[in-house]
Formats: C-alpha cells, sequence, structure tokens
C-alpha cells in the first residue's frame, strides 16, 4: 500500500512575503502551495508565463484567497536575475522568507548558461548566489529565513577548483553534485556573514532525500528526451512505501527549516527516515563536504568574480 503523507503544521504567515524559485511545478509548487495556505503573500518567480499561470491557479484552487504573484525569472541569466532584484527592490516590501529551491540535473551533454557557465553550476548555485545578492537589503529588512534547497548528492563529491565550468571534460552528476556542494557551502557562510555582520538573516540547508521528482524526469530544455532509469526506479519504489520518499514528503524538509520556530541557523533538514531518504523532516548532520569553512569563504570569493555581485565586508 503507498504511504499516508507525512505532514508538518506551518506555522501563521500571515503578513510575511516569500520567495520561493522552482515553484512552477513539483517540490517548489508543494513548498509554495503550503506558505500560502498559512496566510503568506508568495511571489513565484518562474522562467515559464504558461507554467506560472498553471501554478497559480493549482494554489488558489487549494488555498481560496491566496495571495499569489508571479514575477520573471531565469536562473541561468544573470542579467534576469538582476531585472528580477531591481523589481522586487522596487517594489519595496521586505522580503521575510526566501526558499532557493529550483535547480536543473544532470544535463546528459554539457550545456552552458546565457552568461557561459557550465548549466548546473551556474543555475543551481551561481544564480541562486546572485539572487541572495541581489535581494540582500530585503532579506536584512525582513530579517529573512533563506533556505536552500541542496541534495543527498552534495554527501560525496568535490568543487573542481582547476576547472569549475567543465569545459576539459564533462561529467553530469560530477558537476550536479559540484553545483549542490556550492550551493550548500554558500549557505553555510551566509549564516556566519550574517551572524558576524549583524546581518540579522537565519541561513540554513533542507534537503528532500529521494523521491519520484521530475529532476530526473524527460526534460527536452536539458536534452533528456525520455525518463532516466533512476526516476522509474524511484516512481516504483515510492509507490510501494518502500524506503524513499514521495513528493509530498520531499517538499516538508524546506518548509520545516524556513517556519519551524526551532529551525537553526547554520543546519541541515532533511528527512528523518532511513538513509535520510524519506521520512518526516529532521536536523541531521552536515555532509562532509559542507563541513569546510574555507572551502565556503573560497567559493564566496570566486562567486562573487564570476557573478560580478558583491556583498558588504560585514
Amino acid at each position: 500500500m503507498p504511504r499516508k503523507p507525512l505532514d508538518f503544521t506551518v506555522p501563521d504567515l500571515t503578513g510575511r512575503r516569500a520567495v520561493v524559485t522552482g515553484a512552477s511545478d513539483g517540490i517548489g509548487l508543494g513548498i509554495a502551495t503550503r506558505l500560502a495556505a498559512a496566510g503568506a503573500e508568495v511571489v513565484l518567480p518562474v522562467r515559464n508565463p504558461r507554467k506560472g499561470e498553471a501554478a497559480l491557479e493549482t494554489i488558489r484552487r487549494t488555498a481560496p484567497g491566496a495571495n499569489v504573484s508571479l514575477r520573471a525569472l531565469d536562473l541561468s541569466s544573470l542579467d534576469s536575475v538582476a531585472a528580477l532584484g531591481e523589481t522586487l527592490r522596487g517594489e519595496g516590501q521586505p522580503v521575510h522568507l526566501l526558499i532557493n529551491n529550483a535547480g536543473v540535473m544532470t544535463p546528459p551533454d554539457r550545456q552552458t548558461t546565457a552568461d557561459g557557465f557550465e548549466l548546473q553550476f551556474g543555475t543551481n548555485h551561481l544564480g541562486h548566489f546572485a539572487l541572495v545578492a541581489q535581494l540582500l537589503e530585503l532579506l536584512r529588512a525582513g530579517r529573512a529565513r533563506v533556505t536552500s534547497q541542496v541534495s543527498v548528492a552534495a554527501s560525496r563529491g568535490a568543487i573542481n577548483w582547476d576547472d569549475l565550468n567543465w569545459e576539459r571534460s564533462y561529467d553530469g552528476m560530477k558537476a550536479y553534485r559540484q553545483s549542490k556542494i556550492a550551493f550548500g557551502l554558500f549557505g553555510l557562510e551566509l549564516h556566519r556573514r550574517s551572524r558576524a555582520g549583524g546581518w540579522g538573516i537565519t541561513s540554513n540547508l533542507s534537503h528532500p532525500g529521494v523521491a519520484p521528482t521530475n529532476l530526473l524526469a524527460a526534460r527536452p530544455e536539458v536534452g533528456r528526451d525520455k525518463d532516466t532509469l533512476g526516476v522509474r526506479v524511484v516512481r516504483a519504489l515510492s509507490s510501494r512505501g518502500i524506503l524513499v520518499g514521495t513528493v509530498e514528503s520531499a517538499k516538508l524538509p524546506a518548509l520545516y527549516a524556513a517556519t519551524a520556530p526551532d529551525a537553526e541557523s547554520g543546519r541541515l533538514y532533511g528527512p528523518g527516515g532511513p538513509g535520510h531518504l524519506g521520512g518526516p523532516p529532521a536536523p541531521q548532520k552536515l555532509y562532509s563536504p559542507l563541513n569546510k569553512p574555507e572551502d565556503a569563504r573560497r567559493i564566496w570569493q570566486r562567486s562573487e568574480e564570476l557573478a560580478k555581485v558583491t556583498f558588504p565586508d560585514s
């Protein structure tokens, strides 16, 4: 029998503004729906307006009266990230929750962003890095909680410091691991810099475990015309309640990290079941590639250079 969906009670978020990337479908849509149902004003920055409008309809159907709206964002374009930053700063409303959820996984062939970066590194990490820089004044004004979605893939692998863009050789999974390690290191360094500089921002990490999401499904835009064997296996296990999670359970760690009163800055939250693949949200030990402050400082500096953004020194 399929397992019953796990649950987590999101506290009242009335009066809070939340921004969720990657919320036009999948886990992100589930996260945005729960935030809206809890009373938050939810902003969905999307690349595809048609999918965005469908997401709004889904949220409003589930949470009548929800305060949700779309903005344009393509995380693989730093110009698009800057434009969203300008738009939201122009609106002048503090951001209280930012959930960096969007991502792309293992294109079979190397692809690049509009700015020439390897697609996964440029989208999963640099795009979000630049977004936080663009929104920093709004995040500080809202004493925001920033939750960055990493992956179990970040438990292994390393930063390819000599070839961050995988120009000399390309391995899709190694590049994906790097993008999520870099992103996790950024989230932890944001925690350290906020605490040292008195920015008032809480920054933590989440991961969804393993669930039948669309990351490994057919995605022609990244050169994958068919579902991978991996996603077919995960779907079969999930439908039988074996080991891995569900789309419903996969959204809970990010929700917990972003909204639970006892969720802490600088921590990693994921499923609490065996192997942290499924189950209710719970804190867990940092993956060893993320537990390297010197790497976090180094990737922060390189990311400022590559994304052409700057953060205050303190």
